[in-house]
Order: C-alpha cells, then sequence, then structure tokens
C-alpha cells in the first residue's frame, strides 16, 4: 500500500459528483490518505489549498475554537452543524464530520446522520461512549453496552442506506473502557453492519494497531494525536500496518495556538510579529480578488 499526499492527491471526482462520491473514489484508489483535521472554514480551505484530497472537521478543535470549552460533550450538534456548513461551503474537497454518540436514541442518530449529510458532509463518525462523551486521548472510562453501541451503528447505516448520501465512520472507545479484545469485537460488528470506516481510538503501541487492522475488515482509520496515547508513525508505516486514513485532529489547532502566542509575545515587547503571511496572501486566501473580479463583470 502507498500512500497518498500532497502534491499528487486528487479530489477523487467531478465537481458534478457528490461529496460523498469524491470520498468514495480517493477511498477505492487504496491509498493511504492523509487527512489534516480543520476545525474553521479557513483552515479547512488552507488544507484544500495543500493539496490533500480530504478533511475532518475535529470536535475537539471545533469546541476549542469556536467555544473555548474542552471536548466533553459541551458544543451542541446545532453549533456543530452550524461550523460544518461554513467548512463545506468553503471547500470543494470531502468533508468528514464529527458526530459524537449520534446525540440520543437511534432516532436521533438517525436525524443526526440526515442533517449532516444535508450540510454538505461526505461523511460522519459515531462512537460508543457514554454520553456526555469526551477525546478519547483524555482518559475515557465509560462506553455504552455492545447492544446500544450496534443500535447506534445499524441506524446510522439504514439512514445512509434510506437516502442520506455518507459514509459512515464507526469508531469505539472501548479499548479504553473494557480493553483491546472487546474494542476489536465491536469493531468486527461494525464492519458487519455496514460501516464504511472502522476506528479504533487510542490504542497503546503498534502491536495493538497491528491487531485491529489484522483482525478487522474494510478501511481502517488511524489517529496521530500528538503527544496522546497512541504512538505516531510515519505514513509509510500506517500504510504497511494497513491503515487507508490517518487522521491529525489537533496539528493546526496546536500550531496556530502556538504561533499566536508567539504573535502576541511580540506585540506585548512592542514588535510587529515577523513569521505572518503577507497581506496579499490573505486577501486572496478570503478571496478578495474573485470578488473584485465578479464586480468587474457587471
Amino acid at each position: 500500500m502507498t500512500v497518498q499526499a500532497p502534491p499528487q492527491a486528487t479530489l477523487g471526482g467531478s465537481p458534478a459528483q457528490t461529496p460523498a462520491a469524491r470520498l468514495r473514489a480517493c477511498l477505492a484508489q487504496g491509498e493511504l490518505i492523509l487527512m489534516p483535521c480543520c476545525f474553521d472554514a479557513l483552515s479547512a480551505r488552507l488544507i484544500e489549498q495543500a493539496g490533500f484530497p480530504v478533511t475532518f472537521m475535529s470536535g475537539f478543535a471545533v469546541a476549542a475554537s469556536r467555544l473555548a470549552v474542552p471536548d466533553t460533550g459541551l458544543i451542541t450538534v446545532t453549533e456543530m452543524l452550524e461550523q460544518g456548513r461554513h467548512i463545506c461551503e468553503a471547500v470543494r474537497i470531502p468533508v468528514i464530520g464529527d458526530g459524537d454518540t449520534g446525540h440520543g436514541n437511534p432516532a436521533n442518530v438517525q436525524r443526526t446522520v440526515h442533517q449532516f449529510a444535508r450540510a454538505g458532509f461526505a461523511g460522519l463518525m459515531i462512537e460508543d461512549q457514554l454520553a456526555p462523551k469526551r477525546c478519547g486521548h483524555t482518559g475515557v472510562r465509560e462506553v455504552v453496552e455492545r447492544a446500544e453501541a450496534l443500535r447506534r451503528i445499524r441506524a446510522a447505516v439504514d439512514a445512509r442506506d434510506a437516502g442520506s448520501d455518507l459514509l459512515i465512520v464507526a469508531r469505539t472507545d472501548a479499548r479504553s473502557a473494557l480493553g483491546l479484545k472487546e474494542a476489536i469485537w465491536r469493531l468486527q460488528a461494525f464492519a458487519e453492519l455496514g460501516a464504511d470506516i472502522l476506528f479504533l481510538e487510542a490504542p497503546r503501541d503498534e502491536t495493538e494497531m497491528r491487531s485491529f487492522c489484522d483482525a478487522v475488515p474494510g478501511i481502517k482509520m488511524a489517529n496521530m494525536l500528538e503527544e496522546g496515547i497512541t504512538p505516531i508513525l510515519p505514513p509509510a508505516r500506517l500504510a504497511e500496518l494497513g491503515y487507508g486514513l490517518a487522521a491529525y485532529p489537533l496539528t493546526l489547532l496546536s500550531t496556530a495556538v502556538h504561533a499566536m502566542h508567539e504573535a502576541l509575545e511580540a506585540l506585548a515587547a512592542g514588535r510587529i510579529p515577523e513569521r505572518r503571511v503577507d497581506f496579499a496572501t490573505l486577501r486572496t486566501l478570503v478571496g478578495f480578488d474573485d470578488y473584485d473580479q465578479l464586480l468587474e463583470r457587471y
């Protein structure tokens, strides 16, 4: 398996295709897709302009950037959807959304799937934590029982098959709460139910990552969180293990915070920060040139 990354990355389809169809086309190439995660429309556009073929709207990053609160279920599905609509409108690359626990019973799960599909997402992640959920790398202690976890994924898959054209990412946090064996059992069951992408959160080492990839069929996603529980592996190694997607959930947010700290320190010292893009680049990024060209036509 090879690695799909800039500059070779493509959108995986024509503009006429749906977001889900473009995501399926990317995944069908059989290469590891590097997927930096976004938190707003601007970060999503930067990801697209850098040549990455797919992005993921990180729930942690959206909660942090939009509300400055922890990823512990405090942000609402309405707020996530609003942020997601802006992101999906800003780019052509497919965007995967964070559906958390599905926000309730199977009826809620299905409504969540329908809402994210209408917002323009290409995929949606549903997990088996007990609500309110929390970031999987901050100590998950509770997941729902097997039957409830299966109901969530079955409801999401049924909503997809009923016309909500997006891919279902089935996630389990059972590794932290109940152990690796239970986590793999759940992921195998999710695959049997028809989930499109399988995600084991917080494996402890490369051996566990390989066990997951060997035991579970379908497309697997890795979560490369700096200073998190899972080891950060090079893309080539992730591909060798059998992963099809590699998410980088907080890389852009953490580097942006670092850059803002540096800029504020410079301003406090009476200096203009030197490490910044120029005004012309910023104008182009947000579309001032396109806006002016449009007005000139009229």
